[in-house]
């Protein structure tokens, strides 16, 4: 498995903010060539029509909020836009409405709100695919509404110190996506997670392929995928660490643990391995199943204390 890690890139080009900002309008709209200084004013220029916005190098303390459209958010250098600590409407640095969105090279960090579920991106209505892109030490990285129709697709980003379980609110995971069609997560890192599950889905198809989960360095984490409304699809070609510092160690992937909104006969997890960071020596399950329909759990690479599979 190959990663695209863009921490490095991020912080050398993230001192050039104020440089890059003063020197020309940071936010280009392609198919005009007009430029912005604020991502908002060029996200409402583009309106209802279908367009790619490049953003310079630089680190912004801004957020924008998508209200029709199609609109593709695109780093001129990859991992040279950092998108630090604003939020829109309290969701998000990025909050979709429109038709659909591409966010590609983009790094969101420091998300914070006060009902705890502050991210990169909030979406609320249509298609979403992110690529490239890191989302870190926030509350969530990518949160969505329900949206039956949506397909969201996801490949060679990295979510890092992402979640949390405090102050008596619901949990905030590093991602978490509610009733949409699918969701596709390729070649991308989860690691340091702060509490909640890795992946929550509540998608009616869910293909999680080629991942790192790392959880040795996670503080009060849950689940590494819970796709807890049911599911088909695959959970096949991952790795996972389960770290020590566990909120909730009694299993690594679970299906159907909150509800039955889906069918799960057929989901295949296989070909996929996993094990225990030294001091995580309790025993646990790799899928606990409470669907109780016929899953399809082919070989998987398991360390000694990781039971196969268990029906809740």
């Amino acid at each position: 498995m190959k990663f695209k890690h863009l921490w490095a890139t991020a912080t050398l080009l993230g001192a050039s903010a104020v440089t890059a900002q003063n020197a020309a309008p940071p936010f280009r709209i392609v198919s005009t060539n007009q430029a912005f200084w604020r991502l908002d004013d060029a996200v409402r220029a583009v309106g209802a029509h279908t367009d790619t916005i490049l953003i310079a190098p630089g680190t912004y303390h801004e957020c924008a909020t998508q209200h029709d459209g199609q609109i593709s958010f695109k780093a001129t250098v990859p991992g040279g836009a950092v998108f630090d600590g604003q939020i829109c409407e309290g969701k998000a640095a990025l909050v979709l409405h429109g038709h659909g969105a591409r966010v590609d090279g983009l790094v969101f960090e420091n998300m914070r709100v006060p009902d705890g579920n502050g991210a990169g991106i909030r979406l609320e209505t249509g298609n979403l695919t992110v690529v490239n892109s890191l989302f870190r030490n926030s509350e969530e990285g990518i949160l969505s509404a329900d949206d039956p129709s949506a397909t969201v697709v996801i490949d060679h980003s990295t979510f890092a110190g992402l979640g949390r379980c405090d102050r008596g609110l619901s949990c905030a995971h590093a991602i978490y996506f509610g009733n949409v069609a699918s969701l596709t997560v390729t070649h991308s890192r989860f690691e340091r997670g702060q509490g909640g599950h890795y992946v929550k889905s509540r998608a009616a198809h869910n293909v999680l392929t080629d991942n790192s989960f790392d959880d040795s360095h996670g503080h009060t984490t849950n689940y590494m995928v819970d796709l807890c409304a049911g599911s088909v699809g695959q959970v096949t070609g991952n790795m996972f660490v389960q770290g020590k510092d566990k909120e909730n160690h009694s299993a690594l992937i679970t299906v159907a643990a909150e509800e039955r909104l889906h069918r799960s006969a057929g989901l295949v997890i296989s070909g996929n391995r996993a094990s225990q960071a030294p001091g995580a020596d309790w025993p646990t399950v790799f899928v606990a199943d409470w669907s109780h329909e016929p899953l399809r759990i082919g070989t998987n690479t398991l360390s000694a204390r990781i039971k196969p599979f268990e029906q809740r």
